[in-house]
């Protein structure tokens, strides 16, 4: 008959798990009630689309939208065809402004020069400033 110290030890990774399992989805809740409380607050219409972001581990992905019509004006991201090449091998963060860079460029060929940010429930740090700043460099205006 196995010892009290077996016993415990087998329930205690099974305990881990679930807690670590709970904490991720608590996290992802979080972040979709940060983004809810800044949806209530920017919304983009036909003079001041809003730029959106979406942040994945490997890849970023960024939008113009115009939410009185439902449609999206301009989109990049780092699985875009056109940079899709230019981003191996290098860091994220790098990747971010290269997205933020092409997104200003596509935005300025359709004649779209001011946006509304949404970070989408993340920090405006990292990965979500670099492209933010690269698209101000690039000509948007937020």
């Amino acid at each position: 008959m196995p010892g009290r110290w077996y016993i415990l030890n087998r329930v205690r990774p099974v305990e881990w798990l679930v807690r670590s399992n709970m904490s991720k989805i608590d996290t992802r809740e979080a972040r979709n009630r940060r983004h809810q409380r800044v949806r209530r607050k920017v919304n983009g219409t036909n003079l001041r689309p809003r730029l959106c972001v979406f942040r994945s581990l490997n890849h970023i992905y960024a939008q113009v939208v115009d939410d009185v019509q439902g449609h999206t004006l301009v989109s990049a991201s780092t699985v875009d065809p056109e940079i899709r090449d230019k981003t191996d091998g290098k860091a994220r963060t790098n990747q971010a402004e290269m997205v933020g860079r092409l997104l200003a460029r596509r935005a300025a060929e359709k004649g779209i020069d001011q946006v509304a940010f949404d970070r989408g429930g993340y920090q405006y740090h990292g990965r979500v400033k670099a492209l933010a700043e690269a698209a101000r460099e690039g000509g948007l205006k937020f």
